[in-house]
């Protein structure tokens, strides 16, 4: 391990939110770890980061898996460098019935929203705790404080990473670690967005959907801030978005 280094881990590291997260802390220095299932995903950010004059490595690896996070946990820290700030960013928000959902979405929304983050950042945690120090980021949802008609699998499981990120608070902040959880609240400026709800995309020119690059800036605020006033739960909407 390269103890001069600093490493960024960014779980779910896609298109938007956690491909800008991932550029806005290489911009500090950072070496930019990302993750997603497929790693061919990955190659177009990793090549932006490098053509911005950062360092990025990316990893196909699937957060639910025990065996593969402790894998890539120990990859990184034994030849990149300690994992300085972890961002679990895996969304899973596919609405359905209650009288329609299946056992098998509703787990499978569960591993991925909920459960793939206490695996990443209980071995991320255990690192950390041996330094002292280190940022601990999960994004959340407003489904996280209140479940909606047609989201119970995907509000059960925000509501879970909450949880979990208020109790490694908890008991890891009295040892140096930053734990917090931010709600993002409202559409993204993606692919998705725009191809699937124009009407919605189309209040981007009003700054009325969030823009990944300004949200990428609030994980990094979260990340610098002093530890006699760290903030636990940031929330991030548009101006126009209804609470």
């Amino acid at each position: 391990m390269d103890n001069t280094k600093k490493v960024v881990l960014v779980v779910g590291a896609g298109d938007a939110t956690g491909g800008a997260i991932a550029r806005r802390f290489a911009r500090e220095g950072y070496v930019a770890c990302v993750t997603r299932r497929s790693a061919d995903k990955l190659q177009p950010l990793v090549d932006t980061i490098r053509a911005e004059g950062g360092e990025a490595h990316g990893f196909a690896s699937d957060a639910r898996k025990e065996e593969d996070v402790v894998e890539l946990v120990e990859t990184i820290e034994r030849d990149i460098g300690p994992i300085e700030a972890f961002v679990f960013n895996i969304g899973a928000n596919v609405p359905c019935s209650i009288l329609d959902e299946t056992a098998r979405k509703y787990f499978k929304i569960w591993e991925m929203a909920c459960f793939a983050g206490f695996l990443t950042g209980r071995e991320v945690a255990r690192r950390m705790v041996t330094r002292q120090r280190g940022t601990i980021l999960f994004t959340g949802a407003t489904a996280g404080l209140r479940g909606a008609a047609n989201f119970a699998a995907f509000a059960g499981a925000k509501h879970g990473i909450r949880a979990l990120a208020q109790s490694m608070a908890r008991e890891l902040g009295p040892r140096g670690l930053h734990v917090a959880h931010v709600v993002v609240d409202g559409a993204i400026d993606t692919e998705f967005i725009r191809d699937n709800f124009p009407q919605k995309y189309a209040l981007k020119d009003q700054a009325g959907i969030l823009d990944p690059k300004h949200i990428a800036e609030n994980y990094w605020y979260l990340h610098t801030q002093p530890r006699d006033a760290w903030t636990f739960e940031l929330d991030l909407r548009p101006w126009m978005e209804p609470w």
